[in-house]
């Protein structure tokens, strides 16, 4: 058995990519973590724990002040048991998503590795994330089974129109890589922040988000080596391009993976009002949305994707902030 980290592991380091060995090596050495550190999620999690047992009224559930709803006067006038099955909702709703996007994401993955050469450091370390993100979403809808709640994930024409996904590395691999990044910084960036809070939390959840952030600290660097080895081999035309639809596809998978559910909202009956303070007209949860993407948005910067005219598509999608000195 190997156990889940005890701590927030560090992200995978940047490194410089430029030629053809670094970045091969690069791409090996993650290849090879993968094999020397990787968790099952029939093995891994105690399941059957009485400890790890998801009780819905379980205080621990109640959400954290990095869910601004967890703040609002509304929410902390429910009954105890209320705010637990609130916050218990969000946590398998988020998690639903999460390999929802999952399942594009392997399926793209795979459309990727398809058309590799053979000798391709790539193949084999795509392979290594398609079984990671194949154990995610095992965990993860485990997890909502013992919810014991009708949870949907993502809205149903959203879910449609998300087919297209897997598609995209046939158009271009970078866009897809950058919807890649668009998926998973969101969840890490919250994540990290959750288990940073101080807060007493559920050790199923706890298990989950640490085995999560271990596994995707590579998946995000194995896409952000990736991006730095090709955007720069790229024609001026394809860049420009490619700089046009960064903000747009990283503002909607932000979004995606904060916002609050509407199944959610309609169940515990949150009335507008509140809807509108907490998600809609709070500087907090608009922050939250921009420091989500912040290094995706910082990567873009360092590759020339963001001009005079791309950031204002930036700003547009609420997604935009000055970077840092």
């Amino acid at each position: 058995m190997t156990t889940a980290p005890s701590s927030v592991t560090a992200r995978e380091r940047d490194e410089q990519v430029a030629g053809r060995s670094a970045y091969r090596a690069v791409i090996e050495r993650l290849s090879k973590a993968s094999v020397d550190k990787h968790w099952e999620p029939y093995r891994d999690i105690p399941w059957d724990d009485p400890d790890f047992r998801v009780d819905p009224a379980d205080p621990r559930w109640e959400l954290p002040e990095v869910d601004k709803l967890g703040g609002h006067p509304w929410y902390r006038s429910r009954p105890a048991e209320t705010r637990a099955a609130i916050g218990l909702w969000r946590v398998a709703t988020a998690m639903k998503i999460g390999l929802q996007f999952e399942n594009l994401l392997k399926r793209g993955l795979l459309n990727y590795a398809y058309r590799l050469p053979n000798g391709s450091p790539e193949f084999r370390y795509v392979y290594h994330e398609t079984i990671e993100e194949g154990h995610h979403g095992m965990m993860f809808q485990e997890f909502v089974n013992r919810t014991g709640m009708p949870i949907r994930g993502m809205p149903g024409p959203l879910s449609v129109v998300a087919q297209v996904a897997p598609w995209i590395p046939l158009i271009s691999t970078e866009l897809f890589f950058v919807f890649v990044l668009g998926g998973e910084d969101p969840i890490d960036h919250v994540q990290r922040k959750v288990l940073k809070d101080g807060r007493a939390h559920h050790p199923l959840e706890e298990t989950i988000m640490r085995i999560h952030i271990a596994e995707e600290a590579r998946h995000i660097s194995f896409a952000r080596h990736y991006l730095r080895n090709r955007v720069p081999r790229m024609p001026a035309y394809r860049r420009f391009l490619l700089g046009v639809a960064a903000p747009l596809v990283l503002g909607v998978m932000a979004r995606i993976m904060l916002a609050p559910p509407g199944a959610m909202i309609r169940h515990f009956r949150i009335p507008p009002n509140v809807v509108a303070d907490v998600y809609l007209r709070n500087d907090e949860a608009k922050r939250e949305i921009r420091d989500s993407v912040g290094k995706t948005r910082e990567l873009c910067a360092e590759l020339g994707l963001i001009g005079p005219l791309t950031r204002r598509i930036w700003r547009a999608m609420g997604i935009w902030a000055e970077p840092r000195a």
